[in-house]
């Protein structure tokens, strides 16, 4: 007999979630307020500031985008509040879904699970697939190896402006023209990462703060020569001298690439020693470093070469290469693996934590989605799953499609977090929140009007995207998950 469906609109309680917390298979608490710090910083700091800056300070902003750089991070900051209060009055795996399950409903809280696959999912391919792009120049130019073409790119390219796929074509070393088959080192790197999360969370943790020490000492050595090449007259004007001040917000909305990732710290409550204590460090503490980093960035940037010069694709390695700094070419894509390795790492990670949140709730099967390894104490089906989808997604498709996806999602994120905190004070003002967001409503209601904003600012283009996505996702749950959610149903039995 088919299973009764639930009701879309059913609430999770706080109390049942905290309940649910003292049952069933649980992950290890292992990580403390360092490392969660780490694993926010290595989610956010990657492909954002090492590519988009200068698309973004010659397209939009000009020098002003280090005001882009701090209009994105107002809005990211309403939201880290609000997710620091409920991240430790509710430390469970599952982020946003989980708080939108104890305050919008059931339906919404599977449209927020579904919007953070694809944060999570399509902006680690993404990662993955410039990832393989930088490795590649880092052989061919520091070791002089030369890896076939066919093995390094998407067999078929995405052209933005027109919304057309076309079949990709490259250049073999004889001169010839070739179809290209896939990208190998997208796959390979998607692989190892998948096998240090399977081991464990301690593993992982520790191999990300390598990688983000690496990442940052990088950042520094960079701010601190480049601040010695800095012109002040490349500062003005300081606004884009056709967009104005418009080029800040539409600078803000399309670098908001650079900061996602952070939020993914409340993916891990259920991992960390004291959540109460240690997600609200991890969070804030994530969001402040990497604003300083990115303002320190833009400035340096900015001001070695006028935004009129600044190289699209490699911004960075191309200024320094303009003040006979060549060198630091290969110490910026070191900088640029170890970030987007970081990237790749704690999106995955955190990937499989929504998933596994989601199929408690049977919203996604518990077999497979719940399944915990008796020895590493990790969701290594669904870890596994994920890397593949991310190292397929990395190897087949285009870059630039890729990121067209992700901003959007985030944003969309962000204000059901914003409105949750909100709901929350009002609907259960009792329950315990070791944090509590300060000046509230004001933080929530400007959360929701900044990242509403930039929403606003990404263009019609990305919501039809985002709207597609959702529309699959609502396929899926209206055939599937409302027959088999346990809210409101006979507990099931534990595996």
């Amino acid at each position: 007999m088919k299973p009764r469906p639930s009701d879309p609109f059913a609430k999770k309680s706080i109390h049942v979630l905290l309940d649910e917390m003292k049952g069933g298979e649980r992950l290890e608490r292992a990580l403390g307020p360092v490392s969660l710090t780490a694993l926010g910083v290595g989610a956010t700091i990657g492909t954002g500031i090492y590519v988009l800056t200068g698309e973004v300070a010659r397209n939009y902003a000009g020098p002003s985008l280090m005001l882009s750089f701090l209009l994105a991070a107002i809005g990211c900051g309403f939201a880290a509040l609000c997710y620091s209060e409920l991240a430790s009055m509710v430390p469970v795996a599952g982020s946003a879904y989980t708080y939108a399950y104890a305050t919008l409903g059931e339906v919404f809280a599977w449209i927020i699970g579904w919007d953070l696959v694809l944060e999570y999912a399509i902006s680690d391919a993404a990662v993955a697939n410039g990832w393989s792009n930088y490795f590649v120049d880092l052989m061919q130019n520091v070791f002089h190896w030369r890896i076939d073409p066919r093995l390094v790119a998407a067999p078929w390219d995405f052209e933005v402006e027109s919304g057309s796929f076309y079949w990709k074509t490259v250049t073999l070393a004889s001169g010839a023209s070739a179809q290209a088959w896939f990208n190998l080192p997208a796959m390979l790197v998607t692989a190892a990462i998948t096998v240090v999360l399977v081991i464990g969370i301690k593993e992982s943790a520790r191999f990300n703060v390598g990688m983000v020490v690496l990442n940052i000492g990088i950042i520094l050595t960079i701010i601190c020569v480049g601040s010695t090449h800095v012109d002040s007259s490349n500062w003005r004007p300081f606004l884009h001298e056709k967009k104005g001040w418009m080029g800040v917000a539409m600078g803000a909305a399309h670098i908001f690439f650079a900061y996602i990732g952070f939020d993914s710290i409340s993916t891990h409550a259920e991992e960390a020693k004291n959540p109460q204590r240690d997600l609200t460090i991890g969070i804030l503490g994530a969001l402040t470093i990497c604003t300083v980093l990115y303002v320190g960035i833009a400035a340096v940037l900015t001001g070695m070469i006028p935004y009129k010069q600044i190289n699209v694709d490699a911004p960075l390695a191309a200024a320094f290469q303009s003040k006979g700094l060549a060198s630091a070419s290969a110490l910026i894509t070191c900088g640029v693996l170890a970030g987007m390795t970081s990237t790749i790492l704690v999106g995955n990670l955190s990937q499989a934590r929504i998933l596994l949140a989601m199929s408690r709730d049977g919203m996604l099967p518990h077999s497979f989605f719940g399944a915990i390894h008796e020895r590493f104490k990790t969701p290594w089906k669904s870890t596994i799953l994920v890397g593949v989808i991310v190292g397929l997604g990395g190897a087949l498709a285009p870059l630039k499609f890729l990121a067209d996806l992700v901003s959007v999602g985030t944003l969309f994120a962000f204000l059901i977090v914003c409105g949750a905190v909100l709901i929350l004070r009002y609907t259960s003002p009792k329950i315990h929140r070791p944090f509590r967001v300060p000046a509230l409503p004001f933080v929530a209601a400007m959360g929701l009007l900044v990242n509403g904003g930039l929403l606003f600012w990404l263009g019609k283009d990305n919501w039809i995207r985002l709207f597609v996505w959702l529309a699959v996702g609502m396929l899926i749950y209206w055939r599937y998950s409302r027959y088999h959610t346990h809210l409101g149903k006979p507990a099931p039995e534990s595996p």
